[in-house]
């Protein structure tokens, strides 16, 4: 029952990040990435995606090419 609860409260959660992306007034991100913890439990492919998400993250925080670089 536990997986079950999870893995539904992580497709609503990504739902209404894919939505938030769309639209401006709610922030995607706040959704999908909690969405994306808790499938990740469960299944790979949520896994990657939430490895490749905390990837852009860190090299912005770097500087690297996904930004942060702080050149004005």
């Amino acid at each position: 029952m536990r997986k079950t609860l999870e893995i539904t409260a992580g497709i609503i959660l990504v739902t209404l990040g894919l939505i938030g992306g769309l639209i401006p007034v709610l922030q995607g991100w706040m959704f999908g990435i909690p969405g994306l913890l808790l499938l990740a439990r469960h299944f790979k492919w949520a896994r990657r995606i939430l490895d490749w998400a905390k990837s852009k993250i860190q090299r912005g925080k770097a500087g690297g090419p996904a930004g942060g670089g702080g050149h004005a």
